[in-house]
């Protein structure tokens, strides 16, 4: 969700610690709406080696927050669940 100078293909330097260079990694995302909650685990990102900051691509974070909106729809009030790929 963030954006930084770029290194090489796909590293950056982390905009928080202004040291780190991010790899390839996981976050858990948790979204809050409404009073929902929705956690989704194993979803892929960018990780800061320094701080630990995570960046998640603009489509990938298009599907997280379709995800927690279906939830909302639904008048679900907790859902915990593993990032799956559209």
């Amino acid at each position: 969700m963030g954006s930084g100078i770029q290194k090489e293909e796909g590293a950056m330097i982390c905009v928080i610690c202004k040291t780190g260079e991010t790899q390839p990694g996981t976050a858990t995302v948790t979204l809050e709406r409404d009073g929902t909650t929705v956690v989704i685990k194993g979803v892929p990102a960018r990780v800061c080696k320094n701080c630990g900051e995570e960046y998640v691509e603009e489509n990938v974070t298009a599907q997280l927050l379709s995800t927690a909106e279906d939830a909302v729809r639904a008048g679900v009030q907790v859902d915990v669940r593993t990032y799956a790929a559209a």
